[in-house]
């Protein structure tokens, strides 16, 4: 199970160990986004500090409905006690949590400053990161 707070601006955050390219870990808080369908999204600074590695441009459409081009980098991330590699966005927003690495998990998210809320895994559902790069 993953945990994780309704803070007093009404995002869900969840605390996240990022693996670098050099073996650094860096923990690091990210809100869920579940308008947002990729993994996950991080500034450029904190992917420089990473060294993550990039590997392509795709375009996506933010909320707004223009079309961009982004950077895409991999890293590898601590997820409900096991360490994943994932499809990073490059956004000029803070850290952001998707749906693709929240899928075949439940969300229960209650609606309030300070609570406390979770991911559970849908059955034997687990996250198959061959999927995901």
């Amino acid at each position: 199970m993953i945990t994780g707070t309704v803070t007093p601006a009404r995002e869900a955050i969840l605390r996240l160990r990022i693996h670098g390219a050099g073996g650094q870990v860096q923990a690091t808080e990210a809100a869920v986004e579940t308008g947002f369908n990729g993994c996950l999204s991080l500034p450029p600074d904190l992917i420089a500090l990473l060294g993550l590695q990039w590997t392509h441009r795709e375009y996506a459409t933010p909320a707004d409905g223009r079309t961009i081009l982004t950077n895409m980098y991999k890293c590898a991330v601590e997820w409900d006690g096991q360490e994943f590699t994932i499809p990073v966005d490059e956004a000029d927003t803070g850290p952001v949590v998707g749906m693709s690495l929240m899928y075949g998990y439940k969300l229960t998210l209650p609606i309030r400053s300070g609570a406390k809320f979770n991911l559970r895994r849908l059955g034997k559902a687990k996250l198959d990161a061959h999927q995901l790069l």
